[in-house]
Protein backbone atom coordinates (compact mmCIF):
# COMPACT_ATOMS: atom_id res chain seq x y z
CA UNK A 1 0.00 0.00 0.00
CA UNK A 2 2.96 2.33 0.49
CA UNK A 3 4.01 4.11 -2.67
CA UNK A 4 7.49 4.21 -4.25
CA UNK A 5 8.55 7.31 -2.34
CA UNK A 6 12.06 7.99 -1.07
CA UNK A 7 11.46 10.19 1.98
CA UNK A 8 9.24 10.00 5.04
CA UNK A 9 7.48 13.22 4.06
CA UNK A 10 6.63 11.84 0.61
CA UNK A 11 5.34 8.58 2.08
CA UNK A 12 3.18 10.30 4.68
CA UNK A 13 1.79 13.12 2.53
CA UNK A 14 0.95 10.94 -0.48
CA UNK A 15 -0.65 8.05 1.38
CA UNK A 16 -4.35 7.33 0.81
CA UNK A 17 -6.45 4.55 2.32
CA UNK A 18 -8.20 2.14 -0.05
CA UNK A 19 -10.72 0.22 2.04
CA UNK A 20 -13.33 -1.70 -0.01
CA UNK A 21 -16.92 -1.98 1.17
CA UNK A 22 -16.76 -5.78 1.19
CA UNK A 23 -13.69 -7.48 2.58
CA UNK A 24 -12.85 -10.72 4.41
CA UNK A 25 -9.57 -11.53 6.14
CA UNK A 26 -9.83 -15.26 5.37
CA UNK A 27 -10.22 -14.70 1.64
CA UNK A 28 -7.49 -12.06 1.61
CA UNK A 29 -4.77 -14.07 3.38
CA UNK A 30 -5.55 -17.38 1.72
CA UNK A 31 -8.01 -17.80 -1.13
CA UNK A 32 -6.79 -14.91 -3.29
CA UNK A 33 -3.40 -16.66 -3.69
CA UNK A 34 -4.72 -20.22 -4.00
CA UNK A 35 -4.81 -20.30 -7.81
CA UNK A 36 -1.01 -20.21 -7.69
CA UNK A 37 -1.15 -23.81 -6.53
CA UNK A 38 2.51 -24.17 -5.61
CA UNK A 39 2.88 -20.83 -3.83
CA UNK A 40 4.28 -21.48 -0.34
CA UNK A 41 2.35 -20.00 2.59
CA UNK A 42 3.62 -21.68 5.76
CA UNK A 43 6.66 -23.60 6.97
CA UNK A 44 5.97 -25.29 10.30
CA UNK A 45 8.60 -26.74 12.65
CA UNK A 46 7.46 -28.77 15.66
CA UNK A 47 9.26 -29.38 18.99
CA UNK A 48 11.24 -32.26 17.53
CA UNK A 49 12.36 -30.39 14.44
CA UNK A 50 9.92 -32.07 12.05
CA UNK A 51 9.11 -29.81 9.11
CA UNK A 52 5.81 -29.39 7.29
CA UNK A 53 5.03 -27.06 4.39
CA UNK A 54 1.64 -25.72 3.30
CA UNK A 55 0.73 -23.90 0.10
CA UNK A 56 -2.07 -21.37 -0.15
CA UNK A 57 -3.99 -23.94 -2.20
CA UNK A 58 -3.73 -26.50 0.60
CA UNK A 59 -4.75 -23.94 3.22
CA UNK A 60 -7.78 -22.99 1.14
CA UNK A 61 -8.96 -26.59 0.93
CA UNK A 62 -8.29 -27.34 4.60
CA UNK A 63 -9.98 -24.15 5.79
CA UNK A 64 -12.98 -24.90 3.57
CA UNK A 65 -13.25 -28.36 5.11
CA UNK A 66 -13.04 -26.93 8.64
CA UNK A 67 -15.59 -24.24 7.77
CA UNK A 68 -18.00 -26.96 6.66
CA UNK A 69 -17.36 -28.90 9.88
CA UNK A 70 -17.90 -25.85 12.07
CA UNK A 71 -21.04 -24.94 10.15
CA UNK A 72 -22.39 -28.43 10.75
CA UNK A 73 -21.85 -27.84 14.47
CA UNK A 74 -23.92 -24.68 14.37
CA UNK A 75 -21.14 -22.10 14.11
CA UNK A 76 -22.14 -19.17 11.91
CA UNK A 77 -22.11 -15.42 11.40
CA UNK A 78 -21.23 -13.52 14.55
CA UNK A 79 -20.51 -16.61 16.68
CA UNK A 80 -17.39 -16.44 18.82
CA UNK A 81 -14.87 -19.30 18.67
CA UNK A 82 -11.85 -19.47 20.96
CA UNK A 83 -8.50 -20.56 19.52
CA UNK A 84 -6.31 -21.92 22.33
CA UNK A 85 -3.27 -23.10 20.39
CA UNK A 86 0.44 -22.32 19.91
CA UNK A 87 1.98 -21.36 16.58
CA UNK A 88 0.80 -24.17 14.30
CA UNK A 89 -0.94 -24.90 10.98
CA UNK A 90 -4.16 -25.64 12.87
CA UNK A 91 -4.11 -22.15 14.39
CA UNK A 92 -3.92 -20.52 10.96
CA UNK A 93 -6.50 -22.88 9.43
CA UNK A 94 -8.87 -22.14 12.32
CA UNK A 95 -8.58 -18.38 11.85
CA UNK A 96 -9.18 -18.57 8.10
CA UNK A 97 -12.20 -20.85 8.56
CA UNK A 98 -13.85 -18.70 11.21
CA UNK A 99 -13.50 -15.57 9.06
CA UNK A 100 -14.93 -17.35 6.01
CA UNK A 101 -17.93 -18.35 8.14
CA UNK A 102 -18.47 -14.74 9.19
CA UNK A 103 -17.64 -15.74 12.76
CA UNK A 104 -15.48 -13.97 15.31
CA UNK A 105 -12.14 -15.50 16.30
CA UNK A 106 -11.03 -15.18 19.93
CA UNK A 107 -7.27 -15.89 20.17
CA UNK A 108 -6.29 -17.25 23.60
CA UNK A 109 -2.75 -17.70 24.90
CA UNK A 110 -1.71 -21.19 25.95
CA UNK A 111 -0.12 -19.48 28.97
CA UNK A 112 -3.58 -18.68 30.33
CA UNK A 113 -4.73 -20.68 33.33
CA UNK A 114 -8.31 -21.87 33.90
CA UNK A 115 -9.36 -18.66 35.67
CA UNK A 116 -8.19 -16.42 32.83
CA UNK A 117 -9.77 -18.67 30.20
CA UNK A 118 -13.08 -18.92 32.01
CA UNK A 119 -13.44 -15.16 32.22
CA UNK A 120 -12.69 -14.59 28.53
CA UNK A 121 -14.82 -17.43 27.18
CA UNK A 122 -17.70 -16.40 29.43
CA UNK A 123 -17.38 -12.71 28.65
CA UNK A 124 -17.59 -13.21 24.88
CA UNK A 125 -20.08 -16.09 25.25
CA UNK A 126 -17.95 -18.30 23.04
CA UNK A 127 -19.88 -21.03 21.26
CA UNK A 128 -16.84 -23.17 20.58
CA UNK A 129 -13.15 -23.58 21.29
CA UNK A 130 -10.37 -25.22 19.29
CA UNK A 131 -7.45 -26.41 21.41
CA UNK A 132 -4.93 -29.23 21.85
CA UNK A 133 -4.43 -32.15 24.20
CA UNK A 134 -2.14 -30.14 26.50
CA UNK A 135 -4.73 -27.41 27.08
CA UNK A 136 -7.92 -29.46 26.96
CA UNK A 137 -7.87 -30.19 30.74
CA UNK A 138 -8.17 -26.45 31.40
CA UNK A 139 -11.33 -26.35 29.28
CA UNK A 140 -12.80 -29.41 31.00
CA UNK A 141 -12.15 -27.74 34.35
CA UNK A 142 -14.21 -24.67 33.45
CA UNK A 143 -16.81 -25.94 30.96
CA UNK A 144 -19.65 -26.38 33.48
CA UNK A 145 -20.06 -22.62 34.19
CA UNK A 146 -19.95 -21.93 30.41
CA UNK A 147 -23.41 -22.92 29.09
CA UNK A 148 -22.77 -21.28 25.70
CA UNK A 149 -19.73 -23.46 25.02
CA UNK A 150 -21.33 -26.11 22.81
CA UNK A 151 -18.32 -27.33 20.83
CA UNK A 152 -14.79 -28.38 21.74
CA UNK A 153 -12.34 -29.49 19.08
CA UNK A 154 -8.86 -30.90 19.72
CA UNK A 155 -6.11 -30.88 17.12
CA UNK A 156 -3.92 -33.76 18.29
CA UNK A 157 -6.21 -36.58 19.44
CA UNK A 158 -6.07 -39.77 17.45
CA UNK A 159 -9.04 -41.53 15.90
CA UNK A 160 -11.08 -43.22 18.62
CA UNK A 161 -9.57 -41.13 21.43
CA UNK A 162 -12.18 -38.37 21.28
CA UNK A 163 -14.14 -37.61 24.41
CA UNK A 164 -17.90 -37.36 23.99
CA UNK A 165 -17.60 -33.57 24.18
CA UNK A 166 -14.46 -33.37 22.06
CA UNK A 167 -14.02 -33.49 18.28
CA UNK A 168 -10.73 -34.41 16.66
CA UNK A 169 -9.67 -31.61 14.30
CA UNK A 170 -8.17 -33.68 11.51
CA UNK A 171 -10.52 -36.66 11.45
CA UNK A 172 -13.48 -34.27 11.53
CA UNK A 173 -12.40 -32.11 8.60
CA UNK A 174 -11.31 -35.11 6.52
CA UNK A 175 -14.97 -36.06 6.27
CA UNK A 176 -15.94 -32.66 4.86
CA UNK A 177 -16.00 -31.23 1.34
CA UNK A 178 -13.23 -29.03 -0.05
CA UNK A 179 -15.92 -26.72 -1.42
CA UNK A 180 -17.27 -23.87 0.67
CA UNK A 181 -18.69 -20.49 -0.30
CA UNK A 182 -17.41 -17.86 2.15
CA UNK A 183 -19.97 -15.62 3.82
CA UNK A 184 -19.98 -12.10 2.37
CA UNK A 185 -18.61 -9.70 4.97
CA UNK A 186 -18.17 -5.96 4.95
CA UNK A 187 -14.88 -4.38 5.96
CA UNK A 188 -16.55 -3.02 9.11
CA UNK A 189 -18.02 -6.38 10.16
CA UNK A 190 -16.50 -7.84 13.37
CA UNK A 191 -13.75 -10.42 12.90
CA UNK A 192 -11.83 -10.99 16.12
CA UNK A 193 -11.69 -10.17 19.82
CA UNK A 194 -8.33 -9.71 21.51
CA UNK A 195 -8.42 -9.25 25.26
CA UNK A 196 -6.36 -6.45 26.73
CA UNK A 197 -5.47 -5.95 30.37
CA UNK A 198 -6.49 -2.89 32.36
CA UNK A 199 -5.68 -1.54 35.78
CA UNK A 200 -9.15 -1.77 37.25
CA UNK A 201 -11.69 -4.50 36.79
CA UNK A 202 -11.42 -7.52 34.51
CA UNK A 203 -9.76 -7.62 31.06
CA UNK A 204 -11.62 -5.97 28.19
CA UNK A 205 -12.20 -7.58 24.81
CA UNK A 206 -11.07 -5.30 21.97
CA UNK A 207 -13.39 -6.08 19.06
CA UNK A 208 -11.76 -5.58 15.66
CA UNK A 209 -13.32 -5.49 12.20
CA UNK A 210 -12.01 -7.28 9.11
CA UNK A 211 -10.54 -3.94 7.99
CA UNK A 212 -8.03 -4.00 10.85
CA UNK A 213 -5.69 -6.09 8.69
CA UNK A 214 -5.72 -3.42 5.97
CA UNK A 215 -5.16 -0.87 8.72
CA UNK A 216 -2.00 -2.68 9.83
CA UNK A 217 -0.41 -2.88 6.38
CA UNK A 218 1.24 0.56 6.18
CA UNK A 219 2.94 0.01 9.54
CA UNK A 220 4.19 -3.46 8.67
CA UNK A 221 5.47 -2.26 5.30
CA UNK A 222 7.04 0.80 6.98
CA UNK A 223 8.72 -0.95 9.91
CA UNK A 224 10.12 -3.65 7.62
CA UNK A 225 11.84 -1.22 5.28
CA UNK A 226 9.15 -1.16 2.58
CA UNK A 227 7.89 -4.73 2.81
CA UNK A 228 7.64 -6.94 0.83
CA UNK A 229 10.68 -7.43 -1.36
CA UNK A 230 11.89 -10.41 -3.34
CA UNK A 231 13.12 -13.24 -1.13
CA UNK A 232 11.35 -12.06 2.03
CA UNK A 233 10.35 -14.71 4.58
CA UNK A 234 8.78 -13.77 7.94
CA UNK A 235 9.13 -15.27 11.42
CA UNK A 236 8.30 -14.08 14.91
CA UNK A 237 8.60 -15.73 18.32
CA UNK A 238 5.59 -13.63 19.39
CA UNK A 239 2.53 -15.65 20.38
CA UNK A 240 -0.10 -15.76 17.63
CA UNK A 241 -2.69 -15.16 20.36
CA UNK A 242 -1.43 -11.59 20.66
CA UNK A 243 -2.02 -8.75 18.25
CA UNK A 244 1.75 -8.54 17.64
CA UNK A 245 2.00 -12.12 16.41
CA UNK A 246 -1.19 -12.10 14.35
CA UNK A 247 -1.41 -8.63 12.85
CA UNK A 248 2.20 -7.48 12.92
CA UNK A 249 3.42 -10.64 11.18
CA UNK A 250 1.18 -13.57 10.21
CA UNK A 251 -1.76 -11.92 8.46
CA UNK A 252 0.13 -9.05 6.73
CA UNK A 253 2.76 -11.44 5.37
CA UNK A 254 0.13 -13.79 3.93
CA UNK A 255 -1.81 -10.79 2.56
CA UNK A 256 1.27 -10.08 0.44
CA UNK A 257 1.74 -13.75 -0.49
CA UNK A 258 4.96 -13.97 1.54
CA UNK A 259 5.61 -17.24 3.41
CA UNK A 260 5.71 -17.37 7.21
CA UNK A 261 7.84 -19.63 9.38
CA UNK A 262 6.03 -21.07 12.42
CA UNK A 263 7.91 -22.72 15.26
CA UNK A 264 6.23 -24.51 18.15
CA UNK A 265 8.53 -23.32 20.92
CA UNK A 266 8.06 -24.21 24.58
CA UNK A 267 9.91 -21.03 25.45
CA UNK A 268 12.14 -18.55 23.65
CA UNK A 269 15.69 -19.82 23.09
CA UNK A 270 18.11 -17.25 21.60
CA UNK A 271 20.40 -19.94 20.17
CA UNK A 272 17.42 -21.60 18.51
CA UNK A 273 16.37 -18.21 17.15
CA UNK A 274 19.72 -17.81 15.39
CA UNK A 275 19.48 -21.40 14.16
CA UNK A 276 16.03 -20.84 12.63
CA UNK A 277 16.99 -17.52 11.06
CA UNK A 278 20.08 -19.10 9.53
CA UNK A 279 18.61 -22.43 8.37
CA UNK A 280 15.45 -21.02 6.82
CA UNK A 281 16.96 -17.79 5.50
CA UNK A 282 14.55 -15.63 7.48
CA UNK A 283 14.64 -12.08 6.14
CA UNK A 284 12.10 -10.34 8.37
CA UNK A 285 11.16 -10.67 12.02
CA UNK A 286 9.12 -8.92 14.67
CA UNK A 287 11.01 -9.41 17.92
CA UNK A 288 10.14 -8.01 21.36
CA UNK A 289 13.01 -6.15 23.01
CA UNK A 290 13.28 -8.83 25.70
CA UNK A 291 13.97 -11.47 23.05
CA UNK A 292 16.49 -9.21 21.33
CA UNK A 293 18.26 -8.68 24.66
CA UNK A 294 18.49 -12.45 25.07
CA UNK A 295 19.89 -12.84 21.54
CA UNK A 296 22.39 -10.14 22.40
CA UNK A 297 23.91 -12.52 24.99
CA UNK A 298 24.73 -15.17 22.37
CA UNK A 299 28.47 -15.31 21.80
CA UNK A 300 29.89 -14.63 18.33
CA UNK A 301 26.77 -15.45 16.29
CA UNK A 302 28.32 -14.04 13.10
CA UNK A 303 31.03 -16.72 13.24
CA UNK A 304 28.66 -19.55 14.13
CA UNK A 305 25.59 -18.81 12.00
CA UNK A 306 25.04 -17.86 8.37
CA UNK A 307 22.31 -15.21 8.21
CA UNK A 308 21.51 -12.04 6.32
CA UNK A 309 18.34 -10.37 7.49
CA UNK A 310 16.60 -7.46 5.79
CA UNK A 311 14.48 -6.10 8.64
CA UNK A 312 13.87 -6.41 12.36
CA UNK A 313 10.92 -4.63 13.94
CA UNK A 314 10.28 -4.37 17.64
CA UNK A 315 7.55 -2.96 19.86
CA UNK A 316 6.18 -2.85 23.36
CA UNK A 317 9.36 -1.50 24.92
CA UNK A 318 11.72 1.34 24.11
CA UNK A 319 14.95 0.26 22.42
CA UNK A 320 18.04 1.80 23.95
CA UNK A 321 21.24 2.74 22.19
CA UNK A 322 22.83 -0.57 23.22
CA UNK A 323 20.31 -2.68 21.33
CA UNK A 324 20.38 -0.42 18.29
CA UNK A 325 24.18 -0.65 18.21
CA UNK A 326 24.01 -4.45 18.52
CA UNK A 327 21.54 -4.51 15.64
CA UNK A 328 23.95 -2.62 13.41
CA UNK A 329 27.07 -4.57 14.43
CA UNK A 330 25.70 -8.11 14.77
CA UNK A 331 22.56 -8.20 12.63
CA UNK A 332 23.77 -5.75 10.01
CA UNK A 333 20.76 -3.43 10.11
CA UNK A 334 18.85 -0.78 12.00
CA UNK A 335 16.15 -2.19 14.27
CA UNK A 336 12.88 -0.36 13.66
CA UNK A 337 10.83 0.32 16.78
CA UNK A 338 7.07 0.85 16.55
CA UNK A 339 4.30 1.81 18.96
CA UNK A 340 0.64 0.99 19.38
CA UNK A 341 -1.80 -0.84 21.61
CA UNK A 342 -4.34 -3.61 21.19
CA UNK A 343 -7.14 -1.15 20.49
CA UNK A 344 -5.20 0.78 17.85
CA UNK A 345 -1.97 -0.92 16.90
CA UNK A 346 1.19 0.25 15.12
CA UNK A 347 0.51 3.94 14.59
CA UNK A 348 3.97 5.34 15.36
CA UNK A 349 7.22 3.83 14.17
CA UNK A 350 10.53 3.92 12.36
CA UNK A 351 11.71 3.02 8.88
CA UNK A 352 15.48 3.14 8.44
CA UNK A 353 15.16 3.43 4.65
CA UNK A 354 13.41 6.80 4.76
CA UNK A 355 14.23 8.40 8.13
CA UNK A 356 16.88 8.80 10.78
CA UNK A 357 16.62 6.40 13.72
CA UNK A 358 16.97 8.26 17.02
CA UNK A 359 17.69 6.13 20.12
CA UNK A 360 14.87 6.06 22.71
CA UNK A 361 12.39 7.68 20.32
CA UNK A 362 9.33 5.67 19.22
CA UNK A 363 9.56 7.23 15.77
CA UNK A 364 7.07 9.27 13.76
CA UNK A 365 3.41 8.87 12.83
CA UNK A 366 3.11 6.02 10.34
CA UNK A 367 1.52 6.95 6.98
CA UNK A 368 -2.26 6.79 7.19
CA UNK A 369 -2.47 7.63 10.89
CA UNK A 370 -3.02 10.98 12.59
CA UNK A 371 -1.25 10.90 15.96
CA UNK A 372 -0.83 13.81 18.33
CA UNK A 373 -0.14 14.73 21.94
CA UNK A 374 -3.17 16.09 23.78
CA UNK A 375 -2.71 18.44 26.72
CA UNK A 376 -4.80 18.50 29.90
CA UNK A 377 -7.50 20.49 28.10
CA UNK A 378 -7.85 17.84 25.39
CA UNK A 379 -6.26 20.10 22.79
CA UNK A 380 -3.30 19.35 20.52
CA UNK A 381 -0.15 20.14 22.48
CA UNK A 382 2.64 22.35 21.27
CA UNK A 383 5.93 20.72 20.18
CA UNK A 384 7.79 19.22 23.17
CA UNK A 385 4.79 19.81 25.46
CA UNK A 386 3.98 16.89 27.77
CA UNK A 387 0.63 15.19 27.26
CA UNK A 388 -1.25 12.03 26.30
CA UNK A 389 -0.62 10.19 23.05
CA UNK A 390 -3.85 10.08 21.02
CA UNK A 391 -4.97 8.79 17.61
CA UNK A 392 -7.68 10.44 15.52
CA UNK A 393 -10.65 8.53 14.16
CA UNK A 394 -11.75 7.27 11.73
CA UNK A 395 -8.79 4.94 11.28
CA UNK A 396 -8.99 1.44 9.72
CA UNK A 397 -6.67 -0.06 12.34
CA UNK A 398 -8.82 1.20 15.22
CA UNK A 399 -11.03 -1.20 17.16
CA UNK A 400 -14.82 -1.17 16.95
CA UNK A 401 -15.16 -1.05 20.72
CA UNK A 402 -14.88 -3.16 23.84
CA UNK A 403 -17.03 -6.28 23.67
CA UNK A 404 -20.19 -5.76 25.70
CA UNK A 405 -18.77 -2.67 27.39
CA UNK A 406 -20.06 0.54 25.77
CA UNK A 407 -19.15 2.65 28.82
CA UNK A 408 -15.48 1.67 28.63
CA UNK A 409 -15.55 2.29 24.87
CA UNK A 410 -16.95 5.78 25.41
CA UNK A 411 -14.31 6.54 28.06
CA UNK A 412 -11.56 5.56 25.62
CA UNK A 413 -12.31 8.62 23.48
CA UNK A 414 -12.29 12.36 23.90
CA UNK A 415 -14.13 13.72 20.87
CA UNK A 416 -12.59 12.06 17.82
CA UNK A 417 -9.38 11.17 19.65
CA UNK A 418 -8.63 7.72 21.01
CA UNK A 419 -6.84 8.16 24.32
CA UNK A 420 -3.97 5.70 24.76
CA UNK A 421 -3.33 6.39 28.44
CA UNK A 422 0.36 6.74 27.54
CA UNK A 423 2.12 10.01 28.18
CA UNK A 424 4.78 11.50 25.97
CA UNK A 425 5.96 14.40 23.87
CA UNK A 426 6.26 15.10 20.15
CA UNK A 427 9.34 17.10 19.21
CA UNK A 428 9.79 19.74 16.51
CA UNK A 429 10.69 17.07 13.93
CA UNK A 430 7.61 14.96 14.60
CA UNK A 431 9.38 12.27 16.62
CA UNK A 432 7.43 10.84 19.57
CA UNK A 433 9.02 10.18 22.95
CA UNK A 434 7.38 7.91 25.51
CA UNK A 435 7.40 9.27 29.07
CA UNK A 436 5.19 6.95 31.08
CA UNK A 437 1.77 5.37 31.46
CA UNK A 438 -1.21 7.19 32.82
CA UNK A 439 -2.58 3.94 34.18
CA UNK A 440 -0.82 1.14 36.01
CA UNK A 441 -0.53 -1.51 33.32
CA UNK A 442 2.71 -3.43 33.73
CA UNK A 443 4.73 -3.98 30.55
CA UNK A 444 6.94 -7.01 31.10
CA UNK A 445 8.76 -8.22 28.03
CA UNK A 446 6.18 -8.27 25.24
CA UNK A 447 3.26 -8.61 27.64
CA UNK A 448 0.89 -6.03 29.08
CA UNK A 449 -0.26 -7.21 32.50
CA UNK A 450 -3.21 -5.72 34.32
CA UNK A 451 -2.58 -5.57 38.08
CA UNK A 452 -6.27 -5.98 38.86
CA UNK A 453 -6.42 -9.47 37.36
CA UNK A 454 -3.24 -10.56 39.16
CA UNK A 455 -4.48 -9.15 42.46
CA UNK A 456 -7.77 -10.98 42.04
CA UNK A 457 -5.89 -14.23 41.54
CA UNK A 458 -3.59 -13.59 44.52
CA UNK A 459 -6.39 -13.11 47.01
CA UNK A 460 -7.82 -16.48 46.00
CA UNK A 461 -4.78 -18.06 47.66
CA UNK A 462 -5.69 -19.35 51.13
CA UNK A 463 -2.83 -17.50 52.80
CA UNK A 464 -3.52 -14.07 51.28
CA UNK A 465 -5.73 -11.46 52.92
CA UNK A 466 -4.94 -8.46 50.72
CA UNK A 467 -2.71 -7.97 47.70
CA UNK A 468 -1.48 -5.16 45.48
CA UNK A 469 0.64 -5.43 42.37
CA UNK A 470 2.96 -2.92 40.68
CA UNK A 471 5.60 -2.98 38.00
CA UNK A 472 9.20 -2.40 39.04
CA UNK A 473 12.16 -1.78 36.71
CA UNK A 474 14.01 -4.79 35.31
CA UNK A 475 17.01 -4.63 32.99
CA UNK A 476 15.98 -7.63 30.87
CA UNK A 477 12.18 -7.33 30.73
CA UNK A 478 11.67 -3.60 31.18
CA UNK A 479 9.39 -4.28 34.15
CA UNK A 480 8.54 -7.24 36.34
CA UNK A 481 5.53 -7.87 38.55
CA UNK A 482 6.02 -7.21 42.26
CA UNK A 483 3.32 -8.14 44.75
CA UNK A 484 2.78 -6.56 48.16
CA UNK A 485 0.85 -9.05 50.26
CA UNK A 486 -0.92 -8.84 53.60
CA UNK A 487 -1.05 -12.45 54.85
CA UNK A 488 -3.94 -13.93 56.75
CA UNK A 489 -3.63 -14.14 60.53
CA UNK A 490 -1.60 -17.09 61.73
CA UNK A 491 0.04 -17.75 58.38
CA UNK A 492 3.74 -18.60 58.53
CA UNK A 493 5.62 -16.29 56.17
CA UNK A 494 8.58 -18.08 54.63
CA UNK A 495 10.17 -19.01 51.30
CA UNK A 496 7.79 -21.94 50.87
CA UNK A 497 4.79 -19.61 51.09
CA UNK A 498 6.35 -17.25 48.57
CA UNK A 499 6.90 -20.07 46.08
CA UNK A 500 3.39 -21.38 46.69
CA UNK A 501 1.90 -17.99 45.84
CA UNK A 502 4.00 -17.68 42.68
CA UNK A 503 2.95 -21.14 41.52
CA UNK A 504 -0.68 -20.30 42.27
CA UNK A 505 -0.62 -17.38 39.83
CA UNK A 506 1.34 -19.33 37.22
CA UNK A 507 -1.19 -22.16 37.13
CA UNK A 508 -4.44 -20.30 37.77
CA UNK A 509 -3.92 -17.14 35.73
CA UNK A 510 -1.03 -16.69 33.31
CA UNK A 511 2.50 -18.08 33.36
CA UNK A 512 4.03 -14.71 32.49
CA UNK A 513 1.97 -12.72 35.03
CA UNK A 514 3.24 -14.23 38.27
CA UNK A 515 5.00 -11.89 40.75
CA UNK A 516 8.74 -12.39 40.43
CA UNK A 517 9.14 -10.44 43.66
CA UNK A 518 6.91 -10.66 46.74
CA UNK A 519 7.00 -8.45 49.80
CA UNK A 520 4.88 -9.26 52.84
CA UNK A 521 3.51 -6.18 54.61
CA UNK A 522 1.19 -5.46 57.54
CA UNK A 523 -1.04 -3.12 55.56
CA UNK A 524 -1.45 -1.53 52.15
CA UNK A 525 -1.59 2.22 51.49
CA UNK A 526 -5.19 3.10 50.63
CA UNK A 527 -7.10 6.20 49.61
CA UNK A 528 -10.03 7.36 51.72
CA UNK A 529 -12.33 5.57 49.28
CA UNK A 530 -10.49 2.27 49.74
CA UNK A 531 -8.46 2.27 46.53
CA UNK A 532 -4.92 0.92 46.61
CA UNK A 533 -2.33 3.66 46.16
CA UNK A 534 -0.01 1.93 43.70
CA UNK A 535 2.06 5.07 43.24
CA UNK A 536 2.88 4.93 46.94
CA UNK A 537 3.92 1.29 46.63
CA UNK A 538 6.23 2.14 43.74
CA UNK A 539 7.61 5.02 45.76
CA UNK A 540 8.24 2.66 48.69
CA UNK A 541 10.10 0.26 46.42
CA UNK A 542 12.26 2.96 44.83
CA UNK A 543 13.15 4.47 48.21
CA UNK A 544 14.86 1.21 49.18
CA UNK A 545 17.20 1.24 46.19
Amino acid sequence: MLGPWKTYEELYNNFRWEIPEYYNIGIDICDKWANERHRLALIYIDHGGKEEKYTFWELKNLSNQLANALKAKGIGRGDRVGILLPQSPETLISHISIYKLGGIAVPLSILFGPQALEYRLDNCQAKGVITDRANLPKIFEIKDPLPNLEMMMTVDYGVGEEDALDLDFWSTIERESHYFTPISTKADDPALIIYTSGTTGPPKGALHAHRTLLGHLPAVEFSHNIFPKEGDLFWTPADWAWIGGLLDVLFPSLHHGIPVLAYKAKKFDPEQAFHLISKYRVKNTFMPATALNMMRQVEEPKKRYDYKMRSIASGGETLGEGLLKWGREVMGLEINESYGQTECNMVVGNCAEVMKIIPNSMGRAIPGHVVEILNEDGEIAKPCEFGEIAIKRPDPVMFLGYWGNPEATKEKFIGDWLRTGDMGIKDDDGYFWFIGREDDVIESGAYRIGPGEVEDCLIRHDAVALAAVVGIPDEMRGEIVKAFIVPNDGVKVDKALEESIKEHVKTKLEAYAYPREIEFVEELPMTTTGKIMRKELRRMDISRI
